[in-house]
């Protein structure tokens, strides 16, 4: 008999034992809620024990739990008639109704799963200039992450990952530990970044995380205080775009302008480590660059020249002894 489903029979205050980390460690709960909350526990160590990463179970037991402070988890139609009047968007009620079929499976309670349509949104594509001040204000470690970001398209929690031994300083390469599935990937890094990487204190095994801290949890600390950055610095520029502005976004910038310079799906497929082409296909419609949006410069050396095929400009052609470059704005 399961250590949660013994507990849930004494009708007095208890204590349920912690399931793998999560960010909301298992305390004392009165007996009424140990059907909610300790089968929740019971179910994050099933999952678990069933090889499902932590990244995956833990936005679903916070989903379930939300759910069990203000119903009855255990009764599927109370669930249901919650998920009914909770204000939240159609896809978020699907991905919920995803958990609670989840649950109901394990627990081997039948449900009749709610049908909710997911709207499909575009995300948002930031301009460059609002990207790079947005770099230019935050501290070094946060300017690095999210120059990472931007010149890769890797996703928040494989940069999370990077160690030191993933840096190759003198061919300027990282190496990309794929993450949900994906494939890993290896990109030319811009000297530019080398820098502010190797600017970095070199404490620990890692380029951004301590080993010591829970990893989702202390990227969730990261985030948060990239947010104040960011919100400061929109208050400063008056530009509440920026305000838009996530770890994602950049990697949604990456895979548009690639998509625009190369017209090659393919190869925005391939960035991003996706392994289905449906999941790429989005950027193939995002947005419409026009052809005349173009930034300008001009370079009569070849350290010149060097300096803005870093900075992402792209030759065009010889006018005389000038070499004419653009990039999209």
């Amino acid at each position: 008999m399961k250590a949660d489903e013994t507990l849930s029979r004494r009708g007095s205050w208890v204590r349920i034992p912690p399931p793998a980390p999560m960010d909301e460690p298992c305390g004392v709960y009165p007996s009424s809620e140990i059907g909610g909350f300790g089968e929740i526990a019971a179910f994050a160590m099933h999952l678990a024990k069933s090889g499902y990463k932590e990244s995956t179970i833990r936005p679903l037991v916070r989903a379930l739990k939300a759910i069990a402070r203000r119903t009855n988890l255990l009764n599927p139609e109370e669930a249901k008639a919650y998920l009914a009047r909770a204000e939240m968007t159609e896809s978020r009620k699907e991905l919920v109704g995803m958990h609670l079929s989840r649950f109901y499976e394990y627990k081997g309670i039948p449900f009749e799963r709610p049908r909710y349509r997911r709207v499909e949104t575009l995300p948002f594509i930031p301009l460059e200039g609002e990207i790079d001040a947005l770099i230019a204000g935050v501290g070094k470690k946060t300017a690095a992450f999210l120059q990472l970001l931007k010149e890769t398209g890797c996703r928040p929690g494989e940069a999370w990952d990077l160690r030191w031994i993933d840096l190759d300083p003198h061919r300027n390469t990282i190496t990309i530990r794929p993450e949900k599935g994906s494939r890993a990937r290896q990109f030319q890094l811009s000297n530019r970044l080398i820098a502010m990487l190797n600017r970095l204190p070199h404490t620990w095994e890692y380029i951004f995380r301590n080993p010591k801290i829970d990893r989702l949890t202390s990227l969730e600390h990261f985030s948060r205080n990239f947010s104040k950055q960011r919100r400061k610095i929109a208050e400063r520029l008056q530009n509440p775009r920026i305000l838009r502005i996530s770890f994602k976004t950049l990697r949604h910038w990456k895979a548009t302008m690639e998509y625009h310079r190369t017209k090659d799906i393919l190869h925005v497929m391939h960035l991003l480590g996706h392994k289905n082409i449906k999941n790429t296909l989005v950027y193939a419609h995002l947005v419409d660059i026009k052809d005349d949006e173009y930034i300008c410069k001009t370079a009569k050396t070849i350290e010149d020249a060097k300096a803005l095929i870093e900075s992402g400009f792209e030759y065009v052609t010889d006018v005389g002894d000038v070499k004419l470059f653009r990039k999209r704005k």
